[in-house]
């Protein structure tokens, strides 16, 4: 029989010590493992999201709340703002890109982004198939959005108004086509479906539309005149239009005009309302059209100190810089993940002490088998090998439940975090840390068992065989 054999077969002998001794180990191993991975896959996802994001101006309320809705997608925004607004900002010389974002509306939870060509090259995302959205109502979707919602090239499908799937009214009048899906990039673009920033507006103008002309026509309906009006209403408008009104209203919103020319309810014969408009059509002041968040890059450091106390004073937008509210979130987080790291350290320890009493109280009821084996011409180094031997193992058994115990906690953490805010993470990586973490426990292993293999090696032959007790 080898060693190693011999190693395993006496720690079965005493099947509770053993147990455990590697429970408290894969206990401590998972915990460490655990946070690592997390910690691991946090600080990535909010390093390649923050790429080369210096500032983020949206409505006002919280900085935090600003980043982790228009970066990173898991909050609802604060507001909108004006792209009037933002356009102004675009001019100022401290500033190099401003990339718009548009949100409100999901498919089967996942976003729907009306924003620019800019943003796909922002994150250097490459198409897998089809093309980046140029028309109203196109649509370029992320690898993991196409994936988990089926979606092809050529399909069509309908937004739902709100952030959470099935939370809203359905723009079931107003389609949009997929004309291309990327590949996965590891950034916040996997989950999430890109449009034009005209397609946001377009929906919902057309449901805005809809709701203020049946209002209109509830109101004048109700008048009670017996000559009836042949009243045509055309309005067609080419691919470019724009319809900058004084008034300020937003829409089509033709109220005024309907009150002129009420209707008969009992003897209306037409109603030539015709609204045929082209996919760039803007109506309203441009004022009017609101976005919900500007990504912006700046020229230089100067702008660091200057544009943000400039936009928060002296503008109805807000400003915040990522890495600044980033960091402060970590080092919240790094106050908890550091105290369960200490949690699992010091579980990691009663392991050791545990594999510890283990291997000891064993060596006392195995005094004879020890020296029968040393009669048997087993040298003391070999007996000391035995110890150790046995010390690791049960090392090397914890670390691996340990590992698989942390992969099966990130496999629900993982699922959570798809379910709750579309985001996919690695579960059965294997990383650097991980080599660090399996050396760590055989070496706690192994200096758990020096003091019982010192032990061992030290056996006198003669006083054991001789029925001389300690």
């Amino acid at each position: 029989m080898s060693w190693l054999k011999m190693s395993w077969a006496n720690l079965l002998s005493r099947p509770l010590g053993s147990l455990l001794a590697i429970l408290l180990m894969a206990f401590g191993v998972g915990i460490v493992s655990l946070l690592v991975q997390l910690n691991a896959q946090l600080e990535k996802q909010f390093t390649t999201n923050i790429r080369s994001v210096d500032m983020v101006v949206g409505a006002k309320g919280s900085p935090l709340q600003l980043i982790l809705s228009g970066i990173y997608h898991i909050d609802a925004p604060t507001g909108n703002i004006s792209l009037n607004e933002l356009n102004d900002l675009k001019k100022n010389p401290l500033v190099k890109s401003v990339i718009p974002l548009s949100l409100g509306d999901n498919f089967q939870g996942y976003r729907i982004v009306g924003t620019t060509p800019e943003y796909v090259e922002h994150y250097n995302a490459e198409l897998h198939e089809g093309k980046v959205f140029e028309n109203v109502l196109e649509a370029t979707l992320g690898a993991n959005a196409a994936r988990q919602t089926g979606l092809k090239i050529g399909d069509h499908f309908v937004g739902t108004h709100g952030l959470q799937a099935n939370d809203g009214h359905v723009h079931d009048d107003q389609e949009y086509v997929v004309v291309g899906i990327l590949k996965p990039s590891g950034s916040v673009l996997d989950q999430l479906i890109l449009t034009p920033l005209e397609s946001v507006w377009a929906v919902h103008d057309h449901h805005h539309h809809d709701h203020g002309h049946s209002h209109d026509h509830t109101e004048k309906h109700e008048h009670d005149h017996s000559d009836g009006h042949h009243h045509e209403d055309d309005h067609v408008h080419g691919p470019d239009c724009n319809h900058d009104h004084e008034d300020g209203h937003h829409g089509h919103d033709h109220a005024e005009g309907h009150k002129e020319h009420s209707h008969g309810a009992h003897d209306h014969h037409a109603h030539d309302d015709d609204h045929v408009h082209g996919p760039d059509c803007n109506h309203g002041h441009a004022e009017e059209r609101e976005v919900t968040v500007g990504l912006v890059k700046f020229t230089g450091p100067m702008a660091r100190l200057q544009l943000p106390r400039h936009i928060n004073t002296n503008t109805n937008m807000q400003a915040a810089l990522p890495a600044i509210e980033i960091n402060r979130l970590l080092g919240l987080l790094g106050i908890g993940i550091n105290t369960l790291r200490w949690l699992a350290i010091v579980i990691m320890l009663l392991s050791a002490i545990s594999v510890f009493v283990s291997l000891y109280n064993s060596l006392r009821e195995r005094r004879y088998e020890m020296a029968l084996l040393r009669s048997m011409g087993a040298s003391r180094s070999k007996l000391f090998q035995l110890i150790c031997t046995e010390g690791v193992i049960l090392a090397f058994i914890g670390f691996v439940f340990g590992w698989v115990f942390s992969r099966l906690a990130m496999f629900l953490i993982s699922g959570y975090a798809r379910e709750s805010y579309r985001y996919a993470l690695e579960v059965w990586n294997w990383n650097k840390e991980d080599f660090l973490l399996a050396g760590v426990s055989l070496l706690i292993g192994l200096i758990a068992a020096v003091i019982p293999a010192v032990r061992a090696y030290s056996t006198r032959i003669h006083e054991v065989l001789g029925g001389k007790t300690e």
